[in-house]
């Protein structure tokens, strides 16, 4: 595989390539066929969403060549003097363009007196000038500029989303991606595009050693390779832990925890898994066409479960589904239950704060069951 990062292979070129942003890039394609160009936009958004990309696009798109297309990192050319020097080129013509475009990303990162050097500008620039400024953090971009830009939010991709396109981009490099693989591999990558990809790249990582076959990558990727690669938790952790719930069995929940411990589980993305585990269980619970448990849903079972089959995936439906059942069929014991994910709901919020990051899911354990 190819040294340079997938992010950078797989960016976007047109607007039809990017994914999931399309309350941006449909107004800024409108404006662009239609000759309606503002002279200052701000794209705000966490990182890893395409703001860049999607500058880069827009500017190709008012036709702005490479000559004329200027990329400035405010991160570190954030003093007065860097900005005076960048708003002095900008009343000189393009040279074969209709717009000079000039992306400033990382731009709260601005001195206040850059700020007030940049704000002549933008308040009265020359007609051939675009300013595209990009930000993760839009309350620490002052109001006066906000309010004489046309402000576009990116939104971060659902999971749903990150996993599509990661299996596409997977298919382009020659693999396919099992779908509780690209489910995995889109968690990991946290609601950012760019991340997902760098997680994908790490997952097909080849050993250049040819004396290694063990480790050259399949062509068809599962969940247990991704597990392998990227150090996340093991599904069969994940499920000892929600079958010892099930069944009721204190002893055996407290030990699915430290097993998953001492394996070196990243344990926020463990507890992360469980509840996902947890709220699938009991969804499936409530899709059954009849249980014996509280009162039948009806009209519910069909639709939500084929919409849960194909989310989950054939295998972890089937496994989680005999927990469900087990919990609905009348154990003698608590199970799972809506109390079961409060628990684990507010072990996710102590999980940030908690000097031992296994405690928080042993306490919300023995919240649930006090008593064997």
């Amino acid at each position: 595989m190819a040294h340079q990062s997938l992010y950078r292979i797989h960016r976007p070129a047109t607007f039809a390539d990017v994914v999931g942003q399309e309350q941006v890039t449909k107004p800024l394609e409108e404006a662009a066929k239609e000759k309606k160009i503002a002279h200052a936009y701000l794209f705000a958004g966490s990182r890893g969403l395409g703001k860049t990309s999607v500058a880069r696009i827009f500017a190709s798109a008012i036709g702005c060549t490479e000559r004329d297309l200027y990329e400035v990192d405010a991160a570190s050319n954030n003093s007065v003097e860097d900005i005076r020097a960048l708003t002095e080129g900008v009343y000189t013509l393009p040279f074969s363009s209709p717009y000079k475009v000039y992306i400033l990303d990382e731009v709260h990162m601005l001195s206040k007196s850059a700020w007030n050097a940049f704000l002549k500008t933008l308040e009265e620039p020359p007609a051939h000038a675009v300013f595209i400024l990009a930000t993760t953090e839009l309350e620490k971009v002052p109001e006066t500029v906000q309010s004489r830009c046309q402000v576009f939010e990116f939104k971060k991709p659902t999971r749903a989303v990150l996993a599509k396109m990661t299996a596409a981009v997977a298919k382009k490099e020659g693999y396919t991606l099992a779908p509780d693989a690209a489910e995995l591999i889109a968690m990991l990558g946290d609601g950012s595009y760019r991340d997902a990809l760098s997680v994908l790249q790490k997952v097909l990582i080849q050993d250049e050693n040819e004396k290694s076959p063990s480790r050259a990558v399949p062509r068809e990727i599962s969940r247990t390779w991704v597990e392998q690669w990227t150090g996340a938790p093991r599904q069969e952790q994940v499920h000892a832990l929600i079958h010892a719930l099930a069944a009721g069995e204190r002893g055996k929940a407290l030990e699915a925890i430290e097993k998953a411990a001492k394996a070196d589980a990243d344990m926020k993305l463990f507890l992360e898994l469980v509840l996902e585990a947890l709220r699938a269980t009991l969804l499936i619970r409530y899709a059954l066409p009849t249980l014996s448990v509280g009162t039948p849903t009806q009209g519910v079972g069909a639709e939500l479960r084929a919409s849960l089959q194909s989310e989950l995936g054939a295998d972890e439906f089937s496994a989680l589904e005999k927990f469900a059942t087990s919990t609905s069929l009348g154990a003698s014991k608590q199970g799972i239950t809506h109390a079961t994910m409060l628990a684990f709901l507010t072990a996710a919020e102590r999980i940030r704060y908690a000097p031992i990051p296994a405690l928080p899911l042993e306490l919300a354990v023995l919240e649930l069951f006090p008593e064997e």
